[in-house]
């Protein structure tokens, strides 16, 4: 009974911690003011001609990696490079940084995260096909807005999803992506990236044909995994034959 106490007591206390920190970081992003900082690079890159290129996607990597919203950047790939070259560099970029973190993911949380879930039957169920479907859920998921970028790189990377799949997976990161950069080309500054989906009704039809792909990606991934998981379940709960 008082090791169960002990037990609630640590759970609740990992919840407040958790939370202060969580509360800690927001604090101080808004007090870093990111958004202004980008727009200091992205101006500092824009000088640099066509090495600024190699720049725009390590720091879009570093961007990924380190949680930090990845908007400004994708607006400013197409207000520095146009909707063509900026949609390839950033798609270039944006791959790398998910790849980095998802690398990031599967050697260095891997093994703690998988430890903390081991008993979580729904995640052993999708974990156990997720290898032979993985490029089918990785675009889904991609085509999906309701998940996080930078979230779902390292959560990819406790899965037993290849890394060829993840990586082939990332095309569907190509419709948001070019509506994106597509906004960006109209900004006629990049202090003005922020407004730059209110510029052009045409952007507006885009941005709302890509909100559709969305939804209907997020619909099919949800079926999709819930279908996995309750296949997989049935194996996993299924008494073995002696």
């Amino acid at each position: 009974m008082a090791r169960s106490r002990l037990t609630k007591r640590r759970f609740w206390l990992k919840i407040i911690l958790n939370a202060i920190a969580i509360s800690l970081l927001a604090v101080a992003f808004h007090h870093l003011n990111i958004n202004g900082l980008l727009q200091t690079i992205i101006t500092w890159i824009k000088a640099q001609g066509s090495v600024g290129i190699i720049a725009f996607i390590i720091v879009y990597n570093l961007a990924t990696v380190l949680f930090i919203p990845g908007s400004v950047l994708t607006l400013s790939g197409g207000a520095l490079y146009g909707v063509f070259f900026g949609s390839i560099y950033v798609f270039i970029a944006a791959t790398l940084g998910a790849t980095f973190a998802f690398l990031i993911g599967r050697y260095f949380a891997r093994g703690y995260v998988s430890q903390k879930i081991r008993n979580n039957m729904t995640f052993r169920a999708i974990n156990a096909v997720i290898y032979k479907e993985g490029f089918k859920i990785v675009l889904l998921t991609r085509l999906s807005p309701i998940f996080p970028f930078n979230a779902l790189n390292y959560a990819f990377g406790i899965t037993r999803v290849a890394l060829r799949d993840y990586i082939l997976g990332s095309i569907g990161m190509i419709p948001a992506t070019v509506m994106y950069v597509y906004l960006g080309s109209l900004a006629m500054d990049i202090n003005s990236l922020n407004s730059a989906s209110n510029i052009n009704p045409q952007a507006q039809t885009i941005q709302w044909c890509i909100s559709m792909i969305g939804l209907l990606a997020t619909a099919l991934v949800s079926v999709y995994l819930s279908r996995i998981a309750k296949r997989s379940l049935l194996q996993i709960t299924k008494p073995q034959k002696v």
